[in-house]
């Protein structure tokens, strides 16, 4: 197949850390089909790049990553209004660049790993140049729509008319199904690991590769560092273990526009000396981390199957994490502890029984799922979508009348 990916969910120049389970999965389908990205970049993360001293990108805003061929168009809107436009927005900034990309590589089918904007807008132009297209939904772009009613009824829009859409958890399709789309043409695929990097360790090494304290107990939290995430209520349940005289430090990984608040949070808690703030950190720095820490913590208010708590796993790292969206699917109970999202009381209850608790039987531990299973089952039904599409009309060199 030849696969052009639309997604803002993909490395730039500016942040060459961000979406790297996306990455992944992009640079997997490309070892068997011919992928190109089209990947644009916020204006505002451009303007912020350019005040933190990063230089501009080429004039033709094409790069090479991991074989790839992406192009880097700038995506403009109005921060924080209008958003039920944002998908206008969207594919006004990369006409040029969709028009391009198909002449270009001539591809089959559209996927875009995000339902809105980025899926609204890959729909509309795959269809306009007569290409079937497929949207990837990861949760938070279709479980949070009643926060955002301004971009409820693109997003719907979006699900109810793409050929295909992958969910990563049957909770996840079940509620696309809810809003509308064609149960038909949903596939859920669970995501899965690289087993290579993502696999049991020396707690003790990693600790020493980290410089961690060997004897003081070490939580982890590995993500953006976003509101949705709740890491208020991890800070509040951290206040209530130190107050109940658990020795413990909280190691968080990843960047987001809640770092100033959670910092202030932490000194007026009395917690600065025990929350610490890493940054975003490359994919293969990531093991040591998780083999590292006692417990792994993700406080989230909503999530679809998220990599991090495969990866934890995977490295043979107990977790706490809220039940919410498709975590209770990939999450065993002999391996850790489910609580509700927004209480940081129960948070801690779990907290302290992990960090208290025994190590957990090697046996008990299930091999991970390989992610190269996982974006080969994803691929499977793409070419299914491509299949269909091709049975249902004649061949025709696209039109972009309407795109």
């Amino acid at each position: 197949m030849r696969i052009l990916a639309v997604t803002t969910l993909y490395p730039n120049p500016f942040q060459p850390h961000k979406a790297p389970f996306n990455r992944e999965q992009l640079r997997l389908l490309a070892e068997r089909h011919a992928v190109a990205v089209i990947s644009p970049i916020a204006w505002t993360d451009a303007m912020a790049a350019r005040r933190r001293g990063y230089p501009t990108l080429a004039t033709d805003r094409n790069l090479n990553r991991d074989g790839l061929s992406v192009e880097h168009p700038r995506y403009y809107f109005p921060p924080r209004i209008l958003r039920a436009w944002y998908g206008h927005c969207y594919r006004a900034s990369i006409r040029r660049a969709f028009r391009r990309a198909v002449e270009r590589s001539r591809p089959d089918i559209v996927h875009a790993p995000f339902a809105f904007p980025d899926g609204w807008a890959a729909v509309r132009m795959a269809h306009a140049a007569g290409l079937p297209a497929v949207i990837q939904a990861h949760g938070t772009d279709v479980r949070r729509l009643d926060e955002f009613p301004g971009r409820r009824r693109r997003t719907v829009q979006a699900l109810c008319e793409a050929d295909g859409v992958i969910a990563v958890s049957q909770e996840l399709a079940d509620v696309i199904v809810r809003i509308g789309a064609d149960p038909e043409r949903i596939r859920v695929v669970y995501d899965g690991v690289d087993p290579d990097l993502f696999r049991p360790g020396s707690k003790e090494d990693a600790r020493t590769t980290l410089g961690r304290d060997p004897h003081t107990r070490q939580l982890l939290y590995v993500g953006r560092l976003d509101p949705v995430k709740a890491l208020d209520v991890l800070l509040d349940a951290c206040r209530v273990l130190r107050d109940g005289e658990q020795e413990f430090e909280v190691n968080l990984v990843g960047e987001g526009p809640m770092r100033e608040l959670l910092t202030a949070k932490a000194r007026r808690l009395g917690l600065g000396d025990r929350i610490h703030f890493w940054g975003p950190l490359p994919l293969n720095q990531l093991p040591d981390w998780y083999r590292a820490a006692d417990v792994f913590v993700l406080p989230s208010r909503s999530e679809g199957v998220p990599n991090v708590l495969l990866e934890a796993l995977a490295c043979r790292t107990p977790f706490v994490a809220t039940r919410v969206g498709g975590v209770p699917e990939v999450a065993p109970p002999t391996l850790g502890q489910l609580v509700p999202p927004g209480d940081p009381i129960a948070l801690a209850a779990a907290l302290r029984i992990e960090l208290t608790g025994s190590p957990r039987d090697p046996g008990l531990w299930p091999a991970p799922k390989h992610r190269a299973t996982a974006v080969a089952e994803a691929a499977e039904f793409l070419q299914e979508v491509v299949t269909a599409h091709r049975a249902r009309q004649a061949p025709a060199a696209p039109s972009f009348a309407g795109v």
